[in-house]
């Protein structure tokens, strides 16, 4: 249950909190209410204040004085009404007492609260009557025996309202206290939560990502807290990828650096050789090995340029209509590239073309790299072989070669593949590659439109 609850949305749990908090708080008003007279008889075991109509003394006065009053005969009888005062006058400023026949039941005489004729308990009276139906008014009534014979008295006393009225309030008060508590409670826990969310931001902002966020339901304040969560695995998953790659790359170019120093230094050595002239016959030779570091050197910038590719996250290709005529030219300019440097291909075109949605750039250094790979590994003495075919709805590549004796086709990186990898995948295309003894082979496959 109280799990269901949390999971509530936060209006839903308001509206049952409040709910909730008006049935306790009438519940408790209710219960103080119904108890109100014995907290009054608390009261006044305790002293706390005073009823006359509750001191068994006055009862006792009054029975005791009245044997020596005669009752009136009517309340015409100014006389014996004016004789009977003193015994009316044993009632305080808040009761009023009543004298009526026996048999008869006519009114003879009697005093009124003079309290009622002040102003402003008179006010206070009549607003605690309206509220309370008139539960600060006690009414007594019994026979008492007075000289001449039996009468009925009726006292009304008033004192009890200062008790019963000022109670009131105070249930009243205490009832609206319960359903603020309650209330309170609960967006006090909600802005407990908010303020957790608020030192966990801070805390994510300092550069701490190792502490969790606390679940709190599926609420509005729970699903933030979830997000913010997964914000937080994310950035720390984001920094140690970029903290690997900063480690991988500086590697890499620690690497390549010491590798550059050495063809460097031969380099500069034999140019020194040459500038001094003293050994002419042997120019030609320092000369074939100046080149050949070139290469060397030409061939470790390549590696760092590749791997600068692979390491880009933030490429995108630029997609156009491209005819499958332009793929076809791209294979067949590389062929004439590698037959310039000794190789012997065998090119397999389709006669019909096709259309396709690529980049005409990121397809020009796909082809680029993988014949530079055939430059590098290949073998010479066999053909290679390229093929290009439409099937249904792809427009396949197929390029086969040997591999020289003791080579691989990938670099110790293997990052010119991983180039090629990544530019077929933001093309949406497809490539397999196989090795098989000596023999390498790469199938690439796009989607025709």
């Amino acid at each position: 249950m109280i799990r269901r609850f949390r999971n509530m949305k936060i209006r839903t749990q308001s509206a049952i909190v409040i709910l909730c908090a008006i049935i306790a708080a009438f519940a408790f008003f209710e219960l103080l209410w119904l108890n109100k007279w014995k907290f009054c008889e608390a009261a006044e075991d305790l002293d706390l204040f005073y009823t006359q109509i509750s001191d068994d003394r006055f009862k006792e006065t009054l029975a005791k004085e009245a044997l020596n009053y005669n009752i009136p005969e009517s309340e015409d009888d100014e006389e014996a009404v004016e004789a009977l005062q003193p015994f009316l006058d044993l009632a305080n400023e808040y009761t009023s007492i009543y004298i009526y026949g026996e048999e008869d039941s006519l009114y003879r005489t009697g005093k009124f609260a003079s309290i009622m004729d002040t102003r402003s308990f008179l006010f206070f009276f009549n607003i605690g009557y309206q509220l309370t139906g008139g539960q600060g008014e006690y009414v007594m009534d019994f026979m008492l025996e007075f000289a001449n014979g039996s009468a009925q008295v009726m006292i009304y006393n008033y004192e009890r309202t200062l008790f019963i009225y000022p109670f009131l309030v105070v249930c009243f008060l205490l009832s609206v206290s319960l359903f603020l508590v309650i209330v309170l409670f609960f967006l006090n826990r909600k802005m407990r939560q908010i303020l957790i969310l608020k030192d966990e931001i801070l805390t994510m902002s300092s550069g701490d990502l190792s502490h969790a966020v606390p679940d709190f339901g599926e609420n509005e304040i729970g699903i933030l807290a979830s997000e913010l969560n997964l914000l937080r695995e994310s950035l720390s998953d984001n920094i140690q990828k970029e903290q690997e790659s900063r480690k991988a790359n500086q590697d890499l170019i620690t690497a390549l650096s010491h590798d550059l120093r050495t063809p460097l230094t031969v380099l500069h050595g034999y140019l020194e050789v040459l500038k001094l002239k003293r050994n002419p016959k042997s120019q030609e030779e320092y000369l074939d090995r100046c080149l050949k570091k070139t290469e060397d050197i030409k061939e470790l910038t390549d590696r760092m340029f590749e791997y600068a590719l692979v390491a880009e996250e933030t490429e995108t290709p630029d997609i156009t209509w491209i005819s499958t005529d332009f793929i076809q030219q791209c294979l067949s300019e590389n062929c004439d590239y590698i037959r310039l440097a000794g190789f012997a291909y065998d090119l397999r075109l389709p006669e019909t073309s096709g259309v396709l949605l690529s980049d005409k750039t990121m397809l020009k250094r796909i082809f680029n790299n993988l014949f530079s790979n055939i430059l590098k590994y290949g073998d010479k003495c066999d053909n290679v072989i390229v093929t290009a075919e439409l099937k249904k709805e792809m427009f396949y590549i197929i390029i086969s070669n040997s591999v020289k004796a003791g080579r691989s086709h990938s670099d110790s990186n293997n990052i010119g593949m991983k180039n090629v990898r990544k530019m077929i995948e933001l093309l949406d295309g497809q490539m397999d590659v196989k090795q098989e003894d000596e023999t390498f082979v790469i199938r690439l496959g796009f989607t025709l439109r």
